[in-house]
């Protein structure tokens, strides 16, 4: 099958990619389309020892599989846990000792023909959810991972640093807890996604120090952990939405000192991502900048790594 392949930091486009083999619990996808997000670039650049198919934010149509699955549209989970550790055991196979990870850790991922996946990790999309919207399930779902992991009320004061891909649906999903939300960025024309939503933004000398409860970093730089940082009045709580290629420098002593909470982020529910999909409560149109097909799917890495560029997808197959 075809497929974009990493390996050495280098990524190609190669014809000769073996069809996954699905084990007895598992599913063949065939892929429609798949986002690119920040953590596959970050991939290409070092982030992690990854040599395989990239992608993990997908739509396909379930070949091979249960009855009930054959021919339906699904997204899925990315990571598919052994089912017999003590974090499995404990319902958390999000840091299953013994994970693969779709497109991230020993498990090839969308950017391919086909992806298999544990029948548990699908979810059926709905028949009017249009394949491109249905594309943001994932990383909806990992900006919803917040309020599971924090309790977010209207009494909260919100701040969310970064007006990217990951900055906007964090603060699409925030904005519905009726929290008092502050979005901040650089750059006019994606801050008016957000402010079309009825979500009050800014810039960061908006930022008044030392005034919100909670803040989000969506940037992934240093320069957006320290905003956050700073803004955070005393036993505030900073939660870590994006992966860091590199090291990050702090000031441990301010965070004891204010006794701030850290909180990393990651994979999230699908289910609800879906719903509010569904039901139109979150818009993702405004974030596609482009669909190129696999055979063009490096011009579209090289698209998605351009400064300002928001979502690029890759069509695959038609479904």
């Amino acid at each position: 099958m075809k497929g974009l392949w990493l390996e050495n930091q280098q990524l190609q486009l190669r014809t000769d990619i073996p069809i996954p083999e699905q084990g007895s619990e598992e599913a063949l996808v065939r892929v429609c389309k798949a986002g690119i997000c920040n953590t596959d670039i970050e991939l290409t650049r070092g982030y992690y020892p990854y040599s395989g198919v990239l992608g993990h934010e997908f739509v396909g149509v379930v070949e091979q599989g249960p009855p009930n699955l054959i021919h339906k549209r699904v997204v899925g989970e990315i990571n598919a846990a052994c089912g017999k550790c003590r974090y499995c055991l404990k319902a958390i196979p999000t840091h299953c000792e013994n994970r693969t990870v779709l497109g991230i850790v020993n498990r090839n991922g969308a950017f391919a023909d086909y992806l298999s996946l544990p029948i548990a990790n699908l979810h059926v999309i709905p028949d009017h959810l249009p394949t491109d919207v249905a594309t943001f399930t994932e990383p909806i779902a990992a900006a919803l991972e917040i309020q599971q992991q924090i309790s977010i009320s209207a009494d909260h004061q919100v701040l969310v640093v970064g007006d990217g891909k990951l900055g906007q649906l964090v603060a699409q999903t925030l904005f519905l807890t009726g929290c008092d939300l502050l979005a901040i960025g650089r750059h006019a024309q994606k801050l008016a996604n957000l402010e079309a939503r009825g979500i009050k933004v800014g810039y960061v000398d908006d930022i008044k120090t030392r005034s919100f409860d909670i803040a989000v970093e969506c940037t992934g730089n240093a320069a957006g952990f320290d905003i956050a940082r700073r803004a955070l009045r005393p036993r505030g709580t900073l939660v870590l939405k994006s992966t860091y290629a590199g090291n990050l420098s702090l000031d441990a002593s301010a965070l004891v000192v204010d006794e701030i909470t850290l909180v990393g982020s990651r994979c999230g529910p699908f289910a609800p991502a879906i719903e509010l999909l569904a039901q139109g409560k979150i818009d993702v149109k405004p974030l596609i900048h482009a669909i190129f097909p696999l055979s063009e799917g490096i011009i579209a890495f090289e698209q998605a790594k351009t400064r300002g560029v928001m979502k690029v997808l890759i069509e695959v197959s038609n479904g």
